[in-house]
């Protein structure tokens, strides 16, 4: 490929995620020359797509030349030290105006800081949040990308070319400056971890509580997805159910082992509530279940020590089964307004001027919690003023009220089976505090006045302010 042939982008970064987003934006129009560390990535790739309007070359200053000005360069690599190492290596490379994007799961403080560092050189830096997976950067993400009003504008054409496309448009949106693409993208994650862990409270449920085979489960969950319950995880793990070891021929989902993984950003979403101080106590539980599940030793150990009731089945099948699909749906909605209440507490603190109901939309295609949820949500945020939490709007304040009851029983009949549910009880929980117009904490606050002279205020006198008292 001679190298003075112009490339509208170019990537860094040949995974998985890489080569689809090569292979997406080529497919839409877009000539891409491509950059990795391991020089015989470049030619393997450009070989394996011959006739493409692909190129590359293994010396980094040759491939910058080969792009189009402004010069756009994807970096999708692993996030950390990596990313400011390539940013360090391209930099002599690049001319002001020149766009750097980095499409991987960064902590969005080091992208703010990123972005700064590269303004100051009069170059552009965009923290791009990508969702959907392998499936979803070849045939169409959802993107959620953070950066200048300029820079977005050099690269929304391909962005809108690439994600996904709903009845609601194409799945990307400028979410605002510096890092509030990749904080988006990190609460997507947060919200995410969440659903995951609802689902897999719904399972045990079934399975322990109902007796349920993997096979009445996926029937149950396909219904569930026909409905205003439809997601993409839902249809997931109603597939997920359907299949069988060749092996054992025994559901494989049965043969997988309880220890669920994590990357960080269901940690770092945690870790930015309590810094914002956001309650976001679904998500968090969601966090807690996943490293919970990775004491597998202390679990199997503990589970011969530690018993629980005699009996774990329920005695009134079809009430269950039909009060867990509103127990879930009811969670799912305060699982979002967590999200949303905290996307909005780092936009206000930031300045970014998120628009919260064009969140909701580019969550409707492309990404892992896309749902018809997202529809109620959107409009709840099209609302003039918006709801300060997503709880009081209108629909979702009466969906929740009409299903209470349903989330009550299902959480009381786990409790008395000893199945844990931590999500779903977070969210109840969130939803009853929320709802409380005096909580117990006016005892903790006199406590810490008490042995540490914290001061408190008055309900009675206002006026008077802190005050101290000799309890």
């Amino acid at each position: 490929m001679p190298v003075n042939k112009q490339f509208h982008i170019g990537l860094i970064g040949l995974g998985v995620m890489g080569r689809n987003l090569a292979l997406n934006m080529e497919e839409k129009g877009f000539p891409v020359a491509v950059w990795n560390r391991h020089s015989e990535a470049i030619d393997q790739f450009v070989a394996e797509y011959p006739g493409k309007q692909f190129g590359g070359d293994a010396d980094l200053g040759r491939f910058v030349t080969m792009l189009e000005r402004p010069r756009r360069v994807l970096l999708m690599i692993k996030a950390g030290d990596p990313v400011d190492q390539v940013i360090e290596q391209l930099l002599p490379l690049l001319e002001p105006g020149d766009i750097v994007m980095d499409g991987g799961n960064s902590w969005f403080e080091d992208t703010q800081r990123r972005e700064r560092y590269l303004r100051d050189k009069g170059l552009h830096f965009v923290g791009v949040g990508i969702s959907g997976g392998e499936e979803g950067a070849r045939h169409g993400p959802s993107m959620m990308p953070g950066g200048s009003t300029d820079s977005y504008a050099e690269v929304s054409a391909v962005f809108e070319a690439i994600t996904a496309q709903t009845e609601a448009g194409a799945c990307v949106t400028h979410v605002g400056p510096d890092g509030a693409g990749h904080f988006v993208k990190m609460v997507h994650n947060g919200i995410e971890y969440a659903d995951m862990q609802l689902l897999s409270e719904v399972y045990d449920l079934m399975r322990r509580g109902v007796g349920l085979s993997e096979s009445e489960m996926a029937e149950l969950f396909d219904q569930w997805n026909q409905g205003p319950m439809e997601s993409f995880l839902v249809e997931l793990t109603a597939q997920v159910m359907k299949v069988k070891d060749s092996e054992t021929n025994s559901p494989l989902v049965s043969l997988v082992m309880d220890k669920a993984g994590q990357k960080g950003t269901g940690r770092w979403t945690v870790q930015a509530a309590l810094e914002q101080g956001v309650a976001v106590p679904g998500i968090a539980a969601a966090v807690d279940a996943r490293l919970l599940s990775s004491m597998k030793v202390q679990r199997v150990a503990a589970s011969s020590i530690l018993q629980g009731p005699a009996s774990n089945k329920v005695t009134d099948v079809q009430t269950l089964l039909a009060d867990l699909h509103g127990a879930i749906y009811a969670s799912r909605i305060t699982a979002y307004a967590q999200g949303m209440a905290l996307i909005r507490s780092a936009s206000d603190r930031y300045q970014w001027s998120v628009d919260l109901s064009e969140t909701a939309r580019i969550w409707k295609g492309g990404c892992i919690i896309r749902a018809r949820l997202l529809d109620p949500i959107r409009q709840a945020f099209c609302c003039d003023p918006e709801p300060v939490n997503l709880m009081i709007d209108a629909e979702m304040s009466t969906q929740l009220q009409a299903l209470q009851g349903a989330w009550r029983r299902v959480i009381g009949f786990s409790l008395t089976a000893g199945i844990p549910v931590p999500v779903m009880s977070a969210c109840l929980s969130y939803f009853d505090s929320y709802r409380t117009g005096r909580l117990p904490q006016n005892l903790i606050q006199a406590q810490r006045d008490a042995f540490g002279a914290h001061t408190y205020e008055r309900v009675d006198h206002p006026e008077w302010g802190f005050v101290h008292s000799d309890w």
